[in-house]
């Protein structure tokens, strides 16, 4: 590892605390990037639109999303400045107790299983010489998600490059994480990640089977994520909730209808908050003001209604809504969450 990062794996870890100011995560109009990247304390930023925005930041990362409504940003503060920098295709930011990665892969003749095992190899690599060991959080977009039939669908193949990636999968310590669909025809894997000093509490929702434990019919590798995950205090992160989506137990629901579909994942996040506060009784109750939310929807012609009901939801948390491909050809809408 350069110096630089060694520098700062270096930092002494800061005490447990829930003191919400060590991190906070908002929405912003995409004309405000370059003012928070300009910030010191500016872990990363994304931008969800379409339309290209080139910069240099190893902190910016694109995913081109159509979004519904004006083109957003999504802003990671913390509390103390950072450090930043590429190393092996790495690009990375860290302050004392979090670490940002990404990492895009092109995949060569549509093989989205080694881009994922050459992706989580590298990020593998990455974190056990940084001094941020422990994977919290990843993201994963690639192009046509659930294309291919049986066993050769796209996502079941990123499933099992993952964990050739991986090399170890211990499934008492899973990241949460999300994997979604792109349209934009790049056969591009673009994962980025949040890991820690200290190791998180992965969560499970007792509404589904967690997701490490699907039968078979899924794939010959189940998705290797946690439902949610409880971050170290010291990071200052809120609830970590995966993409999630409309299933009970291991089964889709709702076949067909997207309002139906929507409703059964807001019991699901609520489920998972509720999991949560059975060991940090002190985080909100409900989604809502101190909620962030991604919204993954499948049809464009369904994004407004899905946009006017996350709007009337009590509490109004902060959301963008994004044309996106979920993991079973069958799910309509999925949702993440960064809660508390």
């Amino acid at each position: 590892m350069s110096s630089t990062i060694h520098s700062v794996a270096a930092a002494q870890v800061l005490s447990p605390s829930a003191d919400p100011a060590l991190f906070r995560a908002f929405y912003a109009l995409a004309a405000e990037r370059d003012a928070a990247l300009a910030d010191p304390r500016t872990l990363a930023v994304f931008g969800f639109s379409a339309a290209a925005a080139p910069c240099d930041d190893p902190r910016w990362l694109q995913v081109p999303l159509a979004e519904q409504g004006p083109a957003q940003v999504e802003i990671w503060q913390g509390a103390a400045p950072v450090q930043h920098g590429v190393r092996d295709g790495v690009r990375w930011s860290a302050n004392d107790t979090l670490l940002f990665g990404a990492i895009e892969i092109d995949e060569v003749d549509g093989d989205i299983e080694s881009a994922a095992a050459d992706a989580y190899a590298r990020m593998s690599n990455f974190l056990t010489n940084c001094g941020f060991p422990h994977l919290l959080r990843t993201w994963n977009y690639l192009d046509a998600v659930t294309e291919g039939d049986g066993d050769q669908e796209r996502y079941r193949r990123f499933c099992v490059g993952r964990v050739r990636g991986l090399r170890e999968l211990d499934e008492a310590a899973l990241p949460a994480a999300t994997c979604i669909g792109r349209f934009d025809g790049v056969r591009r894997l673009q994962v980025y990640w949040l890991a820690a000093r200290e190791a998180g509490l992965p969560l499970e929702n007792p509404r589904q089977v967690s997701a490490f434990r699907y039968p078979r019919q899924y794939g010959p590798q189940s998705p290797s994520f946690s439902r949610a995950l409880l971050p170290p205090l010291a990071t200052g992160l809120p609830l970590l909730q995966s993409g999630t989506a409309a299933i009970v137990g291991h089964v889709s629901q709702h076949t067909g209808s997207v309002g139906e579909q929507l409703e059964e994942t807001l019991t699901n996040l609520q489920s998972l908050v509720d999991a949560a506060r059975l060991q940090r009784p002190g985080l909100p109750a409900t989604l809502g003001a101190e909620s962030l939310l991604k919204v993954y929807v499948r049809r464009a012609e369904d994004m407004p209604a899905i946009a006017a009901r996350m709007a009337g939801l009590p509490g109004s948390p902060a959301f963008v809504v994004l044309h996106a491909e979920v993991c079973r050809a069958e799910l309509l809408v999925e949702i993440e969450g960064l809660h508390g």
